[in-house]
């Protein structure tokens, strides 16, 4: 079975795997290739550079690794970025040193094709959707492995074979000729494999299934060997299918894009054109249950859109005029037309899918952890075979064949697969569980940190509170006060102005056709305007202080809302102040729950803001925070990260991206919210929450915990399988064939284990 077989990784990190001339690891795949390919520029990402090639047999980190190390010392390469999910290469480089590096490639036995040119709409190469195929051909049926001999012995298994007749010598050789045809058959790419990697000093699995199998022939063991590499062979491909299921979990949202917008032409009319050709700036329409195309915003119509592709929100979000729309999405109810903002291959669903397979491609902690366990584990394992088999006969007793025997399956059970796999298919079926919640988290490290989160810094605006001014309170001063012209004059007055607090207030007040004349703006204070022959003014504190119209009753009242962080502004006329009308950015409906699981799951939530003091504590105070801190600049709020990394250990931080730069920067954990379609904000991050929902934050440390969880369940499960077998083997009865299926069956419940996490999200 394949070590990291088929694993999801899509893109790769730069530290990991690109920018780095050549690196290594341990299996050769494939066949050499005959001809020389042509080079041809790689059709890939926008921002992509370099040449691009398919190398159809990598299929796991082991043989990436071996491919870094055949190019490893040639001059002139400047980086390398591997897929395996696409079993692609690229190699920034000249076309002659890519020329040779493919030579070099080919040498160590694996085929390298140019990467085909033609593409989808959405920026991905059509050959893609073929990898399934590539990997089915990697197990393609060979020719021609012979037995080398025939020996006789005690061994335990099939037994030896005594010749008593020449029928019975015919039958044995006609059984030994039908096992070499099967071992032939089912295994000639393992034997290509394991060849060439002892050929390069290099053991892995390949190299140890064959000389386990060869070594069983030879023997006498045949039958078994036959039956050992069948069961190999079929115990690979049922893993295969199960792992190409964390593999494509993020690339199957390119099918969600339709291939074809309904575009207006110059003459008005409506066209059926190919996405990957609409110009940003065109005009596209949809109809009630179709997909969005394209980016854009609403220029005409109402509608409900169902964003979960995109947001991860259950319900549809009502759209009109000026709204943004999102590609992937499900337009629900009306029709729509709206102005294409991004092209295809630049969509918001296209970067989350870029995003996650860079994710998929960076290597978390605990992979890096038993990559090097494995690259330690595999030769020490065969060393102790080498020492069954030479020191058992002179220290236990043993006949020599049962001792060889012994040996054998010890390599059988030493396959590392069952534990490289574990981390990767864990790690990518965590991140794409996440992106399917609408919660982007860029990478397997990030994944993994979050488990170990002691506190979280939230940014008020935009993070705790809606970010937008809202009329939450308005009444007149006195009874003598007409409440409903009082109402009247203020929507009139606020109508006629475009400052933040005017369109609140404006926003909260029924709309009349009362008629305004002389309406001037008082900067920095309010507005001053005619009605019905009377002049009346609408302001903040400071504009009735200048007018000399406040009394020791009003100030009381004007402070108890200040305490409690409304901005106030007061209508008045000449004879005197008419009513208060209190603006506050509130907090959103999900934000207390949202901190109480936080604080429920021992994280300690803290408000930054840069807010007056009073102001920050109201708000605290509402949304169930005890610590809060206001009055802070961007330096002020990177110090407050070092503090609570210093009092708390891990912390994260939320912000937008801009602002909150160098506190995101020194958080273990960068948190963007509300970044659909905000390109700053998810380079900047570590994690994204695609809609501005704070309850996302707790099921990211929720999600990240139990993966972790799967990931130490599945490594002592590998190993615990193995340390067992290992007992038996030595000192019991194990077979060859109660190896492959001890080893096997432990990677099928890696695998299998590790996709609970997207099942549970499908379920949820």
């Amino acid at each position: 079975m394949k070590r990291d077989h088929d694993q999801p990784h899509v893109g790769h990190d730069d530290h990991d795997h690109a920018d780095t001339p050549a690196a290594a690891p341990t299996a050769s795949c494939g066949p050499c290739c005959g001809e020389s390919p042509q080079l041809v520029p790689a059709a890939d990402s926008p921002v992509s550079t370099g040449l691009r090639f398919r190398v159809p047999a990598m299929d796991c980190a082991s043989e990436e690794s071996e491919v870094r190390r055949a190019v490893e010392g040639i001059a002139g390469i400047r980086s390398l970025t591997f897929r395996l999910g696409e079993r692609s290469l690229r190699i920034d480089a000249s076309p002659d040193v890519a020329e040779q590096a493919a030579a070099s490639i080919r040498r160590t036995g694996f085929e390298i094709h140019p990467w085909p040119q033609a593409t989808t709409p959405g920026g991905e190469s059509a050959a893609t959707a073929d990898d399934d195929h590539g990997h089915d051909h990697d197990h393609a049926p060979g020719a021609g492995v012979g037995p080398a001999g025939i020996w006789r012995g005690d061994a335990p298994g099939a037994g030896a074979r005594s010749v008593r007749s020449p029928h019975t010598t015919h039958v044995n050789c006609l059984g030994m000729a039908i096992a070499a045809a099967a071992i032939a058959f089912a295994g000639i790419d393992v034997f290509k494999k394991g060849a060439s990697a002892l050929l390069h000093g290099r053991l892995n699995i390949n190299a140890l299934m064959a000389v386990a199998v060869a070594g069983a022939f030879v023997i006498g063991q045949w039958p078994e060997a036959a039956m050992v590499m069948a069961l190999y062979a079929i115990a690979e491909l049922i893993e295969s299918k199960a792992v190409d299921r964390a593999r494509n979990a993020i690339s199957g949202l390119l099918a969600m894009a339709p291939e074809d917008a309904n575009i207006r032409q110059a003459d008005g009319a409506w066209l059926a054109t190919p996405v990957a050709t609409v110009p940003v700036g065109a005009t596209a329409r949809i109809r009630p249950g179709e997909r969005v195309p394209l980016d854009g915003i609403v220029t005409e119509g109402t509608s409900a859109i169902d964003q979960a592709p995109v947001t991860g929100e259950s319900i549809p979000v009502d759209k009109g005029v000026g709204d943004p729309v999102f590609a992937g999405t499900i337009n629900q109810s009306g029709t729509l037309t709206f102005k294409v903002t991004a092209a295809a291959s630049n969509s918001t669903l296209a970067r989350i899918i870029h995003a996650v397979e860079q994710a998929q491609g960076s290597r978390a902690p605990t992979q890096r952890f038993v990559d090097r366990f494995a690259a330690v584990y595999t030769p020490a394992v065969f060393v102790l075979a080498l020492a069954v088999a030479l020191l058992g006969p002179w220290v236990l007793g043993w006949a020599w064949l049962t001792a060889i025997y012994k040996a054998l399956v010890l390599l059988v059970i030493a396959c590392p697969c069952a534990l490289v796999i574990s981390t990767p298919v864990t790690v990518v079926s965590g991140l794409a569980a996440g992106a399917r919640r609408g919660i982007l988290i860029k990478g397997g490290i990030h994944l993994e940190q979050a488990s170990l989160l002691k506190a979280i810094a939230l940014d008020k605006t935009g993070t705790i509170t809606e970010g937008k001014p809202k009329l939450v309170e308005w009444h007149a001063l006195s009874a003598e006060v007409d409440a409903v012209l009082a109402e009247h004059i203020a929507a009139a007055l606020t109508a006629q102005s475009d400052h933040p607090v005017s369109r609140a207030i404006a926003a909260g007040l029924k709309p009349n056709g009362v008629e305004v004349k002389n309406f001037t703006a008082l900067p920095g204070r309010g507005v001053q305007a005619e009605i019905d022959g009377a002049v009346y003014v609408l302001g903040n504190h400071r504009l009735i202080e200048d007018r000399g119209q406040c009394s020791p009753a009003l100030e009381a009242t004007l402070s108890t809302y200040e305490k409690a962080g409304r901005t106030v502004s007061l209508l008045a006329s000449d004879a005197g102040p008419l009513a208060v009308f209190a603006v506050a950015d509130t907090i959103k409906p999900t934000s207390r729950q949202a901190i109480a699981e936080l604080a429920a799951m021992g994280i300690v939530p803290v408000m930054l803001t840069g807010d007056n003091q009073a102001t920050a504590e109201a708000i605290g105070r509402d949304a169930g925070l005890t610590e809060v801190r206001g009055n802070l600049l961007p330096e002020d709020k990177l110090a407050a990260i070092q503090s609570m990394q210093a009092r708390y250990g891990a912390t994260a931080m939320t912000g937008d991206g801009i602002n909150d730069a160098p506190a995101l920067a020194q958080a273990d954990i960068g948190v963007a919210m509300g970044a659909a379609g905000t390109d700053i904000a998810m380079e900047a991050a570590d994690v994204v929450v695609m809609n501005d929902d704070l309850r996302r934050i707790a099921e990211t440390v929720r999600l990240s915990r139990k993966t972790h969880a799967v990931l130490w369940q599945n490594i002592t499960l590998a190993l615990g399988i193995k340390a067992v077998f290992f007992v038996l083997a030595v000192f019991g009865s194990a077979t060859m064939w109660m190896a492959v299926f001890a080893d096997m069956g432990a990677s099928l419940l890696v695998v299998f284990n590790g996709l609970r996490l997207l099942r549970s999200t499908e379920r949820g």
